[in-house]
């Protein structure tokens, strides 16, 4: 059988040049080469498929109207005021938002686009969610928003890295640090229970067994320092909880039940007061009146 230059059969290299090509496809799809990106007309919300680098609309939002958020009125008026600024075409800036589970943070990001998308109808900015196992085609993402007539909200929930990987790496990069910088029609909002987006004890750890303890901290933290709001949220009082729970009944008119006492016991059984907390409650007394809520 015939031989090409480096010794390997025809049949051989053939199979080698196949597979190369093959390969070069599959890396065109996932870096977002292969075809353009497109977006759907006539929709306020996307999520981000990274597998067909592709936008899939999403019909209808499930979030609350911004006033039923309630206990975390500062962090509420500055994310709101942000978005407007973005919304406007001035300077904006990334947001993490992050603290106590339940309060609201996913939500509040959801219901803040609402709100822009009642102000300008049209003209607001979309919003695409990206999952935390396709950070690592944000970058792809964000390039190919970049050149669209059109303004992105894009938000990642629940981020956060068990080590200092490859995709805590990208992100970094992709939202200051690149080459070419944050696209003028993008912002990024993540939610996360880390500050900084990395446990404590593998910061401690990185610290502990670095060569300079200071560099090494600086490395950790270096991800959350991109984005230039922090939002902090923290677990509600009684009050705030109270509040919570009255606005959902009254939204949904089963306020005229007895419902204190009942919504404090929840709570307790739960080990917390939060938001999350607040609808679930609220869910189950419109079950109990035979009812169904839902946004």
């Amino acid at each position: 059988m015939p031989k090409i230059n480096n010794g390997i059969d025809q049949e051989t290299g053939k199979a080698l040049i196949d597979a190369i090509h093959r390969l070069a496809d599959t890396l065109e799809r996932v870096q977002g080469k292969a075809q353009p990106l497109v977006v759907e007309d006539g929709f306020a919300a996307y999520v981000f498929e990274a597998e067909h680098h592709g936008l899939r609309p999403v019909s209808h939002v499930a979030a609350p109207h911004l006033t039923l958020l309630k206990g975390i009125d500062r962090v509420k008026a500055t994310l709101l005021e942000n978005s407007r600024r973005f919304a406007a075409g001035l300077s904006a800036n990334n947001a993490l938002l992050w603290g106590a589970r339940g309060m609201g943070k996913s939500t509040l990001i959801k219901a803040v686009q609402g709100a822009l998308a009642a102000e300008m109808g049209a003209e607001a900015p979309a919003l695409i969610e990206i999952h935390r196992e396709d950070i690592a085609a944000l970058p792809a993402l964000l390039g190919a928003l970049r050149g669209l007539d059109r303004r992105f909200i894009v938000y990642c929930d629940d981020l956060s890295f068990n080590n200092p990987d490859t995709d805590f790496k990208a992100l970094k990069s992709v939202l200051e640090g690149g080459l070419e910088g944050r696209p003028d029609n993008v912002v990024f909002y993540a939610t996360s229970n880390r500050r900084h987006l990395l446990p404590r004890t593998m910061m401690e750890q990185e610290s502990a067994t670095g060569i300079h303890p200071n560099e090494s901290m600086d490395e950790t933290i270096a991800l959350s320092d991109r984005f230039g709001l922090w939002l902090g949220f923290h677990p509600s009082d009684q009050t705030d909880y109270l509040a919570m729970v009255e606005g959902y009944l009254k939204e949904f008119g089963l306020d005229d039940v007895d419902w204190r006492a009942d919504a404090l016991e929840w709570a307790k059984t739960r080990g917390n007061r939060s938001g999350r907390t607040a609808w679930q409650f609220v869910a189950d007394i419109a079950g109990r009146h035979g009812r169904k809520v839902g946004f």
